[in-house]
């Protein structure tokens, strides 16, 4: 089934971008979705004479037109038969790509780490598009080759602020790759576990045995909609959720998180594990927003 609603890539004129663009369009071929290869031209500078303002900024679009007509070749070249625009636009590159989510499947990004550390900062467009964005974010990691697939996704679950849309999104991609999904749950101790009654459990084996009931009911659900998929499940006690999830990452495709609550302040918030695994995770990494609720 096609779904309508384009993958978008935001581009700039920066290192890795032609892999970030074939990835990107690997995505788009995947779903099947169109691609849109989006970059902003930053407004100009409104010092200096008017002549000069004027000549730097014709400058800068038309930089911007060769960038977006080059990406725009890279994605054709590496799938043909694949649908791709170029969209060039005046502005900020984080306010318009979180507003172009509203109409996206997926936005994808890359990390803007370089030279094969994937420990450098996240790029602040990326982690601000991550936090804000109206539909999945994919953040690409520096000096990976993501064109060689483990045939693995993973998706980190929090049992005590659950949100299915994480996994389903996590089961639509393993569908989509013909790849494991592993469903990992970590936590230092034992958390107040759905459906009790307040009382924390008092051992690590009970909140294993429970977490995993809680969690074998979710991934059953989501098993019946995406039956091709093979699914484990690990529930690890005495770990930090997110250096567990950075460690499984090394032998993933995929690593898929969801953000925080999207009404008031929570729209705000990306959440330290979403927010650690995006720096530091060895793989690209998913961020799925939650349902957006006003009032």
């Amino acid at each position: 089934m096609t779904d309508t609603k384009p993958v978008i890539v935001g581009v700039d004129d920066a290192e890795d971008q032609d892999a970030l663009v074939r990835y990107a369009a690997r995505q788009a071929v995947l779903r099947p979705a169109p691609l849109h290869v989006l970059h902003a031209v930053p407004q100009p500078n409104p010092f200096g004479n008017a002549v000069e303002k004027d000549a730097e900024a014709r400058a800068a679009v038309q930089r911007g037109v060769d960038l977006v007509d080059r990406f725009e070749a890279v994605a054709r070249s590496a799938f043909p038969d694949s649908s791709v625009a170029g969209e060039l636009t005046l502005g900020d590159a984080a306010a318009t790509l979180v507003e172009r989510s509203a109409e996206a499947s997926l936005v994808v990004l890359g990390h803007r780490g370089g030279g094969g550390f994937p420990r450098l900062p996240l790029g602040s467009v990326s982690l601000h598009v991550a936090t804000h964005a109206e539909c999945p974010v994919l953040v690409t990691r520096p000096g990976r080759d993501v064109d060689l697939a483990e045939g693995n996704v993973v998706t980190g679950v929090d049992i005590v602020h659950f949100r299915p849309e994480a996994l389903e999104f996590a089961f639509a991609e393993a569908a989509r790759r013909t790849a494991h999904l592993d469903v990992v749950h970590a936590l230092y101790r034992p958390p107040l576990l759905p459906g009790r009654s307040g009382m924390a459990e008092s051992n690590a084996g009970d909140f294993e045995s429970s977490a995993g009931r809680f969690l074998m009911e979710q991934i059953t659900e989501f098993s019946e909609r995406y039956p091709a998929v093979s699914v484990g499940l690990r529930v690890d006690w005495g770990v930090r959720p997110a250096t567990d999830l950075v460690e499984l990452s090394g032998e993933a495709d995929l690593l898929v998180v969801g953000s925080r609550g999207r009404a008031g302040l929570r729209r705000l918030l990306l959440g330290s594990v979403s927010s650690e695994v995006l720096h530091t995770a060895r793989c690209p990494v998913a961020v799925v927003p939650g349902p957006v609720r006003h009032g």
